[in-house]
């Protein structure tokens, strides 16, 4: 198997291969040694129902061909991600 090529994700199945966790979309925002990735996913519910979009933003390093993830930041909802873009626009405009 060639690691070089194994890219991070959040998609994640259960034990009968059904998808749990669906990753729609990723970004990444550094490459390198170290990278910076915001992934767009949804996670199936208890009904069986994939539910609103969520964003988590991860940092992984790169060791001997493979990402290992490092540390992560979910963000909590749409809420929580207007307010972090407004805070970064104020900040940015200083």
């Amino acid at each position: 198997m060639d690691t070089e090529n194994i890219e991070p994700t959040v998609e994640q199945v259960d034990e009968n291969g059904e998808v749990i966790v669906k990753e729609l979309a990723k970004e990444y925002l550094s490459k390198g040694a170290w990278a910076t990735i915001a992934f767009l996913y949804q996670e199936k519910g208890r009904d069986g129902n994939f539910g609103e979009n969520k964003v988590t933003l991860r940092r992984y390093q790169k060791s001997g061909g493979v990402y290992k993830q490092r540390s992560k930041f979910n963000v909590s909802g749409k809420t929580q991600a207007e307010q972090i873009m407004g805070v970064f626009k104020k900040w940015y405009e200083l």
